[in-house]
């Protein structure tokens, strides 16, 4: 008899990395797949990229639109109420042995308590990483404790999982699912990406990602007015936004974003989602990444593309030292967009790129079909002994 592995999507963020895991599922012959597929991907506004799922081949099992009606905290925790009563109903129907969760979303996280009380033993991907200056990193935590199962990508964040109490026996490290993908894409060259996204992409490329930093909410007109001052004098360079997630603060940084664009748009271009082909082909031909998307600290580094890190909304996680951080101030910006664009620099990060990633996916579906969970919801504080790190 086959387990059943329900798999929840919230956003591309987590998808980009889900995506390799849920192929992994469907390939492995102990298991059978349930995708939930809710959040921004049912919504306009972010594209209704729940297409971009179904066009890469994969089975929507349930689609749950949650109404992520506006940007404020209010609206926010008002979808996650619905998200938690929605979700809930779904999964008592289709009743999974395990449901799948990755990261730090507050979709995500409604989906736990759903589970949670459902008594659905929860297997979480990317716990024990810190991401100081955004709530998401209070509800990664959370997720952590509520979870059974713990896929971590790296020894630190493995530690820290343990640190909080959790089973070692239940801590598994695996590596980063999203650098499974990177060796598998049939990547697509300057001029067929130009074709695609309608944007001269003969010059020297930026790709932007920047996200609101919730804890900050109060900063985010400055800060984000301070990443676009800071690109102004890059006259000869194509300048390309991706998406702003769903976070409170959100539509202040679009419109500005987008202000900007129309001032000139035969080298600027704001593009509210791609599919994983083209947003990883960019990024591989892109002279660097500038944000705070945790994308330029884990696929970019992988790709060889240097990363200009702002501000604090990743601090915390792990760097590699292609990855340049620097405050949320015009100047600080300028200079580190320089540096990482210098000759030098960028011969350093190609260097030291790794495409190979560790199979995380296929370690995690092995995982799934073979972990005892026979009263696994039953769970026991396991403390740290005198000296144990």
């Amino acid at each position: 008899m086959t387990r059943k592995i329900c798999i929840l999507t919230g956003s591309r963020a987590d998808y980009s990395h889900l995506s390799p895991v849920i192929e992994a599922v469907n390939l492995h012959p102990g298991l059978s797949m349930q995708l939930i597929v809710t959040g921004q991907h049912i919504d306009k506004k972010y594209g209704s990229t729940w297409k971009n799922i179904k066009n890469d081949g994969h089975k929507i099992t349930r689609k749950i639109d949650i109404r992520l009606n506006s940007d404020t905290p209010l609206e926010t925790t008002q979808s996650m109420g619905r998200a938690v009563s929605l979700i809930s109903k779904n999964l008592c129907e289709l009743n999974p042995d395990i449901l799948v969760l990755l990261g730090d979303r507050f979709e995500t996280f409604s989906a736990g308590i759903a589970a949670l009380i459902l008594n659905i033993p929860i297997a979480h991907i990317h716990g024990g990483e810190e991401t100081v200056a955004a709530f998401d990193d209070a509800i990664r935590h959370a997720l952590t404790k509520i979870s059974h199962i713990h896929f971590c990508s790296a020894k630190l964040y493995a530690n820290r999982v343990r640190q909080m109490g959790e089973n070692p026996e239940r801590i598994h490290l695996v590596g980063a699912p999203g650098l499974d993908q990177l060796h598998t894409i049939n990547y697509l060259n300057s001029l067929q990406l130009s074709s695609k996204l309608k944007i001269n992409l003969k010059n020297r490329i930026f790709v932007i990602g920047y996200h609101p930093v919730t804890l900050k909410l109060n900063e985010t007109e400055r800060s984000i007015n301070s990443l676009i001052n800071a690109l102004r004098g890059f006259e000869d360079t194509t300048l390309v936004f991706t998406g702003v997630n769903s976070d409170p603060g959100n539509n202040t940084i679009s419109n500005i974003i987008n202000e900007f664009v129309k001032l000139s748009p035969k080298n600027r271009i704001f593009i509210n989602t791609m599919d994983k082909e083209n947003y990883l082909s960019l990024m591989k031909i892109s002279s660097v990444i500038i944000g705070n998307s945790s994308a330029g600290l884990i696929e970019a580094p992988a790709l060889g593309v240097p990363t200009v890190n702002i501000g604090d909304r990743q601090k915390g996680r792990i760097t590699s030292s292609s990855v340049i951080n620097c405050l949320e101030k015009e100047e600080e910006i300028l200079k580190a967009i320089n540096r990482a664009i210098s000759p030098n620099f960028r011969k350093k990060v190609f260097k030291s790129k790794n495409l190979k990633g560790r199979n995380a996916s296929k370690k995690i579906a092995e995982i799934l079909a073979n972990e005892n969970i026979s009263e696994i919801s039953i769970k026991n504080f396991h403390d740290l002994n005198w000296g144990e790190k």
